[in-house]
């Protein structure tokens, strides 16, 4: 174990445990922008620099590894000057307009610039200007907004595997976009979303907040596939308009294009909400009672009538695993057979 001190705080961490870690250890609060707790650190955005006794100069704590002895000092009027002057640079590129913003209200940046009371840029200039092109019906890029912190690069890469955007360009130039600035096209994951800290990035099926009206979130499990991943449902009116998943649940916040944006369903008006039974040629809603016993009725009357190898069962991918157990166990010990399949799809 290796000792330290941060902020007068005495502290034990292991080797290669960086400052940033060792510090949020101890509660306490260093602003950052480009680093993620589960993407590799660049130290990119420099907000989260602390000074360090014998150093000449503040470092980055999301970079540095804590070592013997270290004293660390997280916050001093110079930390604060140099962190101001920082943020002031990035919103010197980008649009004052978070309350026309599709994330105002959910943005790091915007945080962060209230944390230090910034209201106005002091450094005026020329801004980066581009046009939207975005054919793909679930991710919205706007990347005037984008402060190329690099983090939807890494996801895309370091937990995706896919690497469909990558930093192209030099200087005032460089821009995050895919091979050739072609159209997005990719699994359309959202991952990239997930991560990003401003409106850059965004679902394009996300609903309008009204900020005026209370959002009420709902913890639940994705319906698509037997995998089960933990999602969170942001509804508004009775309606979802957003889905997300928490960083502390078993997916680890990673979800895929169908848990993502693949909620339309929920409002359907062609959604079915009870069993139907068909009665004269027309489909009817019946309770689930009447359903169990109906088709309990008909399995028996087939492996009276043909044996029970006239009968067979076909489970769905969108069940879990204890579910599918139950229906096999269902098929070979209820009504005899072992004819029973599984999709392997949706």
């Amino acid at each position: 174990m290796i000792k330290a001190t941060i902020d007068g705080k005495d502290i034990e961490v292991n080797e290669g445990t960086t400052i940033l870690e060792a510090a949020r250890t101890l509660g306490i609060s260093i602003p950052t922008l480009c680093h993620h707790p589960k993407l590799t650190p660049i130290g990119g955005c420099r907000l989260c620099i602390v000074e360090i006794k014998g150093l000449p100069r503040p470092v980055t704590s999301c970079t540095t590894p804590v070592t013997y002895g270290m004293e660390i000092t997280t916050s001093s009027p110079l930390i604060s000057d140099l962190r101001k002057s920082m943020l002031d640079l990035i919103l010197s590129d980008h649009p004052l307009d978070c309350p026309a913003c599709i994330r105002g209200g959910d943005c790091k940046l915007q945080d962060i610039a209230f944390m230090y009371g910034e209201k106005e840029n002091r450094f005026p200039g020329e801004r980066r200007v581009y046009t939207r092109v975005d054919v793909n019906p679930f991710i919205s890029r706007d990347m005037e907004k984008c402060i190329l912190c690099g983090r939807c690069v890494k996801v895309c890469s370091e937990v995706q595997g896919v690497g469909a955007i990558d930093i192209a360009y030099k200087g005032f130039e460089s821009k995050i976009c895919p091979p050739y600035e072609k159209p997005l096209d990719c699994e359309f994951c959202g991952q990239c979303v997930s991560v990003c800290p401003t409106g850059a990035l965004a679902g394009k099926m996300w609903i309008r907040k009204d900020k005026s009206r209370d959002e009420k979130r709902v913890d639940t499990v994705c319906p698509y596939c037997g995998t089960g991943c933990h999602i969170t449902l942001h509804i508004q009116d009775n309606k979802v308009i957003r889905v997300t998943s928490k960083e502390d649940t078993w997916n680890e916040g990673w979800l895929c294009v169908k848990g993502r944006f693949g909620y339309k369903f929920i409002n359907s008006p062609d959604r079915l909400k009870k069993p139907l039974i068909k009665r004269d040629g027309q489909f009817q809603e019946v309770s689930w009672e009447e359903a169990y016993d109906y088709v309990a009725k008909k399995l028996n009357d087939i492996k009276a009538e043909y044996g029970a190898e006239a009968i067979g069962g076909l489970s769905s991918a969108r069940c879990t695993n204890e579910e599918n157990y139950a229906f096999q166990k269902m098929i070979r010990a209820a009504v005899g057979t072992n004819n029973v399949d599984h999709c392997a799809r949706l």
